[in-house]
C-alpha cells in the first residue's frame, strides 16, 4: 500500500494533468473593483459583491460599533450562549424584507441549503431537483432521507413529467437556484409555482444570487415573478455583502428548522458584529434602487458586446456572465492571458461545470466604471481573436 502523501500526489497529478488544478490566490486589498492580488493589481471580475456592499462605510461602521460593543465571536450556538438582540433584528428585518412571517439565520448559505433539505422532506418523500442547481443543494439532498429525482436544466415540461411520474410518493419538493451561479439563468419561479400547485408539490427556492438583485425592491427572485414559494433561502455574502445565510418563511416552518435543522442547532452563531452590518445593507438595498440601476446597466454593456463582437455568451440580465470556452486547457489559457493584462477573472472548469463547458465566469458590480468595463471589452476581444476564439 501506498504511503499517503504518495498516493495523494499521484492523484493531484492526475488533476493537473486533465487542467484541473486549482491554487489560492490572495487578495491583500478591500473588495473593491480593483485589488491587490498576490501582490499586483488587477480589475477584478469574479466577485459577488454585486451592490459593492462589502466595504460600504455604513456597514463597517455597523459592523465596528457593535464589535465594540459584543466583541469579536458569538461564543456558541444559538441555542446556547450565541444569540443576540441583533440576530433577532436580523431576522425580523429579513422576514420584513423578504415578506414572509419569520425567518432563521444560518452561518452561511451552504448551511441552511443543508439544513433544510436534510430536516424537512422525510423518508417516503421525493426531492425534484433542477440539474444546475447548486453543490450545497445536491449534497442537501444526499443527506435527506427522501428520494431525489433530477430534472434537465429550467425544463418545465421535463418537470412536469417528473412529477407525473412521482405520484406515489407522500410529498414532494421542488428546489430550484433563483439565478444559477455558473449559468447566470433565472429559474421561472412563476411556472414552477403553477405546476406545483398542480401537482400538490412544495416550492423550496436558493434565492443566493437574486437576493438584492432581482425585483423592483431586491427582494429576489420571488419579487421578480410575483410568486411566494414555500421556502426562501439565501445568502448574505452576495449582494449583502457580508457573511452569513438564512431561511425565511412562515412561523412553523421557521419553529421547525430550530428545531430539527442539524446545521442550525449544533453551529456556531454568525458574530453580532455581522448582523449589524447585513442590517444595514437591508436598509440600504431597500432605501434606493440607484445601486441596482447601475448594476443593470453594466450587465447589459457586457453581454451585448460580448454577444456582437461573436462569443457565446449564456444566462440572463443577472450580474453572471458565462463566456463559453470549452476545453479546461482553453479556458485557463484565456484566463492567464486576461491576469497578464491586469484582469482576474479566473477560469471555471469541471468538476464545476460539465465537461466541455469550461468558461470564464464575469461577474459585474454597481461600483465598476464605465472606463473598466471598456477595458475589459477590448481584452476579451484581442485575446479572442488571438485564440481564435471570435
Amino acid at each position: 500500500m501506498l504511503e499517503l502523501d504518495e498516493w495523494l500526489s499521484k492523484r493531484i497529478d492526475q488533476t493537473k494533468a486533465a487542467g484541473l488544478y486549482r491554487k489560492l490566490r490572495t487578495m491583500n486589498t478591500a473588495p473593491l473593483p480593483e485589488m491587490l492580488i498576490d501582490g499586483m493589481r488587477h480589475l477584478v471580475f469574479s466577485s459577488n459583491n454585486y451592490l459593492g456592499l462589502a466595504n460600504d462605510r455604513q456597514l463597517v461602521y455597523a459592523a465596528e460599533t457593535i464589535l465594540n460593543e459584543f466583541g469579536v465571536g458569538s461564543s456558541g450556538s444559538r441555542l446556547t450562549t450565541g444569540h443576540t438582540e441583533w440576530h433577532r433584528r436580523l431576522e425580523e428585518k429579513i422576514a420584513q424584507f423578504k415578506q414572509t412571517e419569520a425567518a432563521l439565520l444560518f452561518s452561511s448559505g451552504f448551511l441552511a441549503n443543508v439544513g433544510v433539505l436534510s430536516s424537512l422532506p422525510e423518508k417516503g418523500d421525493v426531492i425534484l431537483s433542477d440539474k444546475l442547481n447548486h453543490a450545497s443543494i445536491i449534497d442537501g439532498c444526499r443527506l435527506s432521507k427522501a428520494s431525489t429525482v433530477v430534472y434537465n436544466h429550467i425544463d418545465m415540461d421535463h418537470l412536469e413529467e417528473k412529477l407525473k411520474k412521482t405520484s406515489h410518493y407522500m410529498r414532494r419538493f421542488i428546489v430550484t437556484d433563483g439565478v444559477f451561479s455558473m449559468d447566470g439563468t433565472i429559474a421561472p419561479l412563476d411556472q414552477i409555482i403553477s405546476l406545483a400547485k398542480r401537482y400538490h408539490a412544495y416550492v423550496i427556492v436558493d434565492d443566493a444570487h437574486a437576493t438584492g438583485v432581482l425585483g423592483e425592491k431586491g427582494r429576489g427572485t420571488s419579487e421578480h415573478f410575483g410568486v411566494h414559494p414555500d421556502v426562501v433561502i439565501g445568502t448574505l455574502s452576495k449582494a449583502v455583502g457580508t457573511e452569513g445565510g438564512f431561511v425565511a418563511g412562515s412561523r412553523v416552518l421557521i419553529d421547525f428548522l430550530l428545531n430539527h435543522s442539524r446545521t442550525f442547532i449544533f453551529q456556531t452563531a454568525m458574530p453580532p458584529s455581522i448582523c449589524s452590518a447585513s442590517y444595514a445593507a437591508f436598509e440600504i438595498i431597500e432605501e434606493s434602487d440607484t445601486k441596482r440601476k447601475l448594476l443593470d446597466s453594466n450587465v447589459k454593456k457586457i453581454k451585448t458586446s460580448l454577444v456582437e463582437m461573436g462569443f457565446e455568451v449564456k444566462g440572463d440580465d443577472t450580474p453572471i456572465i458565462p463566456v463559453m470556452i470549452g476545453e479546461p486547457t482553453e479556458a485557463v489559457i484565456f484566463a492567464e492571458k486576461l491576469q497578464e493584462n491586469g484582469i482576474f477573472a479566473p477560469a471555471i472548469r469541471p468538476p464545476t461545470v460539465p465537461v466541455g463547458e469550461s468558461r470564464i465566469r464575469l461577474t459585474v458590480t454597481s461600483d465598476h466604471s464605465s472606463n473598466e468595463i471598456d477595458y475589459l471589452l477590448e481584452c476579451f476581444y484581442c485575446i479572442g481573436k488571438e485564440l481564435k476564439l471570435i
